[in-house]
C-alpha cells in the first residue's frame, strides 16, 4: 500500500484503448455547421479562372545578364505543380491537364513541359508557410513517415533488399489555426529533437507555448525554445517527461519547466499533469498529419529530395489555404 506522501510513479501520456466503448469517448458539436459545410463543398467545386494579374505574370521577365532566358514565370511553375497536388497527377498528366483548363478559358498560354516541371520544382524547397497574423503562436510539434516513389518496397519484400523506402516529414502546427507554420522534409534516421531549431527557425513572430511528446524531452530541446525569443519570456514548454527522467541540480533553487513537470508528475500523477498543462491538444497535430496524407497523399511523388522538399512546402501551403476555406469550430459536450 503507497503512502499518502510517498511520491507517485511517473506515468506516461494517456493513450486510450483502441477497444475502449463508444459511449466513454468524447462528443462534439460543431458550432459552425452551416458555414463549415458549404466550406466542405467549395473545397471540390471546379470552377477554375486566371486574374488578369496572372496571365500577365505567366511568362517569365526578360533577364538582363547574358544567361539563358526562363520562358515561364515561378507563378506559372507554382499553378501547374499545385493542381499535380490536388488531383494527384503525375508531370505528364498535369501537364496535359493544364492544357486543357486553358483550352477551356479560351486562353493562348504556354504549359510548362514535365521536365521544366521537375527543374523549377526545386525552386520552392525553401519557401516559407504564408500565414495570417493573429498574435503569438502555439505549436505543436511532431512527425510522420511519407513513403517514397518508386519499387523499393517491392525489391524489399521480393529480394530482401534493404532500401530507403520513406522520408520523414517533421512539422509545427498552430494549435489556435490548426495551419502548418513550418515544415522540415529529412531522411527517416534524422531524430525529432534535431530538428526543432530548424522548425523554429522557420516561424514568424512571437511563440507563446511549445507542446510535443515525449521524443522531444530533454535539455536541449528546451535550450533550442528558449534561445529563439531571448529578449522576451520564454515560451511555456509542455513535454512529458521520461520515466527515468530525474530533477536537475538546480531544481531547489532555480528549478526549470522540465523540473516543474517531473515534480507535478511525481506528486499528483500524469493525469493531472495533463489536465493541468493541456497537454490533450497535442491530438490537433495528429489530426493535421492525417489531413495531409488524406488530401495530398501518403507518399511523395518527386525523386529527388530538393524536389521533394518543394513538394511538402506546396502541399503544406495547400493544406493551409483548404483550412482557411472550411474549418469547423465544435465545443465537447460529453
Amino acid at each position: 500500500m503507497v503512502s499518502p506522501d510517498q511520491p507517485c510513479r511517473p506515468l506516461m501520456p494517456f493513450r486510450p484503448h483502441p477497444n475502449r466503448p463508444k459511449r466513454f469517448r468524447a462528443r462534439y458539436h460543431i458550432r459552425n455547421w452551416r458555414e463549415y459545410d458549404a466550406g466542405l463543398k467549395r473545397r471540390g467545386d471546379l470552377t477554375l479562372w486566371l486574374d488578369a494579374a496572372a496571365i500577365a505574370e505567366w511568362q517569365a521577365p526578360r533577364r538582363t545578364t547574358p544567361v539563358g532566358h526562363a520562358l515561364y514565370s515561378d507563378l506559372a511553375i507554382e499553378l501547374v505543380l499545385i493542381l499535380r497536388l490536388v488531383f494527384h497527377l503525375g508531370l505528364r498528366q498535369a501537364e496535359g491537364f493544364t492544357s486543357s483548363v486553358l483550352r477551356l478559358l479560351g486562353l493562348d498560354l504556354p504549359v510548362p513541359d514535365h521536365t521544366t516541371l521537375s527543374r523549377r520544382g526545386r525552386r520552392f524547397a525553401n519557401r516559407r508557410a504564408r500565414l495570417v497574423p493573429h498574435g503569438p503562436s502555439h505549436l505543436l510539434l511532431d512527425s510522420t513517415g511519407l513513403k517514397l516513389f518508386g519499387t523499393g518496397e517491392w525489391d524489399n519484400q521480393k529480394h530482401g533488399r534493404a532500401r530507403r523506402s520513406w522520408r520523414k516529414l517533421h512539422l509545427a502546427v498552430d494549435a489556435e489555426t490548426g495551419e502548418i507554420v513550418a515544415s522540415v522534409l529529412t531522411s527517416h534516421e534524422a531524430g525529432d529533437a534535431g530538428q526543432v531549431p530548424v522548425l523554429l527557425e522557420q516561424v514568424e513572430g512571437e511563440i507563446a507555448s511549445v507542446l510535443a511528446d515525449g521524443a522531444y524531452d530533454g535539455e536541449p530541446v528546451y535550450q533550442a525554445i528558449a534561445m529563439r525569443q531571448p529578449n522576451k519570456p520564454p515560451p511555456a514548454i509542455i513535454i512529458p517527461p521520461r520515466r527515468s527522467a530525474i530533477l536537475s541540480a538546480q531544481a531547489d533553487t532555480d528549478p526549470s519547466q522540465r523540473d516543474e513537470h517531473i515534480r507535478l508528475i511525481q506528486k499528483q500523477g500524469g493525469s493531472a499533469w495533463r489536465k493541468v498543462t493541456g497537454y490533450g491538444r497535442r491530438s490537433l497535430v495528429e489530426t493535421a498529419i492525417g489531413r495531409y496524407k488524406a488530401l495530398i497523399g501518403p507518399r511523395l511523388r518527386a525523386r529527388t529530395l530538393a524536389n521533394q522538399q518543394g513538394e511538402i512546402a506546396l502541399g503544406s501551403e495547400l493544406l493551409n489555404r483548404m483550412i482557411r476555406v472550411a474549418k469547423p469550430v465544435s465545443i465537447r459536450i460529453s
